[in-house]
């Protein structure tokens, strides 16, 4: 007879894959709401005229970028 496979460990091993995958997710949020940011700003300086928008953009991307960061990270730690 085979014995029954450890729910227990299966479960550890979805919840280590789930970390995973939620800190992978921060290598791509970070870069992208900047480049999103940078992107919207570019668009704003072309349609207004202006030379300064894209910084703007640039810096409210980077900022959400690391709300986004500091939010993963708190609820991850408040789970343990």
């Amino acid at each position: 007879m085979h014995p029954l496979p450890d729910n227990n460990s299966d479960s550890e091993q979805r919840s280590l894959w789930v970390q995973v995958a939620r800190y992978s997710q921060l290598a791509l949020v970070l870069p992208a709401a900047t480049f999103v940011g940078w992107l919207i700003g570019l668009g704003l300086d072309r349609w207004l005229h202006t030379k300064w928008l894209y910084l703007v953009g640039l810096i409210v991307g980077i900022a959400a970028g690391f709300i986004e960061l500091i939010r993963t990270v708190m609820s991850s730690e408040s789970k343990q």
